[in-house]
């Protein structure tokens, strides 16, 4: 029989109400005939609560620690659907990250799915069983339990898929699929009925939040394509595919991204240092989204590195402060409170046009745009935190609203 791997947020399990009705429409699903496995995230804010509890007792918890609380919430929800398709007269069981074969890397918190061995997943199929998987976790090499980060349930969801060979993966949460730029925000933001896997990746890793990059990625190799939609509002969906040649080129969306902090060190290229200062938060498991490194040639003595982080995810940034003060003392230059805008498009750099226009918009805005960095379907400027939603408004309203839908 065909596979289909669905997942469901934690808005969707909120509660015991809301997993009765995720259990019918997995029933439903089954009795079309085809094999299901179900990924679902931790009831509501479930993580957020865990976290909270951690750090009344540690304000630096060790993330082994940290991974070992989190993949709780997720049992808690796998166990209680499974329950529910058995008093619905559908044979279901729940397995764990590591049951289901997700091996990770060792990167705790933020741990990266390295090969998925469904073996026990395919078994209990064969046995006529929907298998009810916890997302967001896994196991590493070294056998401890990981988690995936923001958005590690839909890249449990899409890892599934491909190794599983599925025909789709259903993405549910409590959106209808993908917008022009967050609804909540932006009053005129507009549905996609359809988009890129690159541009979604390119979203994800800006800042929105509707899936993870990690997931879209898996999805991508796999030419497996994501259907996004809302758990009980059905009607629209947002695919994520390959698109069709002579699809329009443009931005597509705007993404914001708050809580964002810039490290800048003087000399910090000087004999070395750069790698030296880079390896700390390799160290510290935080990723770099942008990193720079200035050097004048003729006093090499003179250098400037900036490092771009973000606080999603950012469990240890004291020790992580504190590390880099010890190795670079008053070198070091803290830039807080800020924010990235990003505009998301295939083709949007084949020239400087739009990065122009847009460095434009805001100076005549009077935002004092920090940085700029780009890809090959993002173009992003830190601002300041505090005028970030004017300014994705500002952005929309230039290249979505003012543009031919």
């Amino acid at each position: 029989m065909a596979v289909i791997v669905q997942k469901y947020g934690g808005s969707s399990v909120a509660d015991i109400d809301k997993i009765r009705k995720v259990a019918g429409m997995v029933a439903a699903v089954r009795r079309e005939g085809y094999d299901m496995a179900v990924v679902v995230s931790a009831m509501g804010k479930t993580t957020d609560e865990l976290l909270a509890m951690a750090r009344s007792i540690s304000p630096t918890p060790k993330k082994r620690e940290l991974d070992m609380l989190f993949s709780t919430g997720e049992r808690i929800t796998m166990a209680l659907l499974a329950m529910a398709l058995e008093e619905q007269g559908v044979e279901s069981i729940s397995l764990t990250g590591s049951q289901c074969g997700i091996i990770t890397n060792a990167r705790h918190t933020d741990a990266r799915v390295i090969e998925v061995r469904p073996f026990r997943v395919q078994d209990e199929m064969a046995r006529g069983k929907v298998v009810i998987v916890g997302g967001f976790q896994g196991v590493s090499y070294k056998r401890d339990v990981t988690t995936l980060g923001r958005g590690g349930s839909d890249t449990t969801a899409t890892a599934l898929a491909a190794a599983l060979g599925a025909e789709r993966c259903e993405v549910y949460s409590d959106v209808d699929g993908v917008y022009t730029a967050d609804p909540s925000a932006v009053e005129d933001a507009r549905h996609l009925p359809q988009i890129s896997y690159q541009e979604m990746q390119e979203m994800s890793r800006a800042g929105a939040k509707v899936l993870a990059a990690q997931a879209v990625e898996f999805a991508k190799n796999a030419g497996i394509a994501i259907y996004t939609r809302s758990a009980f509002e059905p009607g629209r969906e947002t695919v994520v595919r390959t698109m069709p040649p002579g699809t329009p080129r443009g931005v597509r969306a705007v993404v914001s991204e708050r809580d964002v902090i810039r490290v800048r060190v003087r000399g910090a290229c000087a004999a070395g240092r750069f790698a030296e200062l880079l390896a700390i938060f390799e160290e510290a498991r935080v990723p770099v989204k942008e990193l720079s490194a200035t050097t004048l040639e003729e006093e090499i003595s003179w250098s400037r590195a900036s490092f771009v982080i973000s606080r999603t995810n950012l469990h240890n940034w004291p020790t992580v402060l504190e590390m880099l003060r010890e190795r670079a003392g008053d070198e070091v230059e803290i830039d807080d409170g800020l924010a990235a805008v990003s505009l998301i498009g295939e083709g949007i750099n084949n020239d400087n046009s739009t990065l122009i226009a847009t460095l434009n918009l805001l100076g005549d805005r009077g935002v004092a745009v920090l940085g700029v960095a780009t890809t090959s379907f993002r173009i992003s400027c830190l601002v300041q935190e505090s005028g970030i939603d004017e300014v994705v408004r500002a952005c929309h309203e230039r290249w979505i609203e003012q543009q031919v839908p």
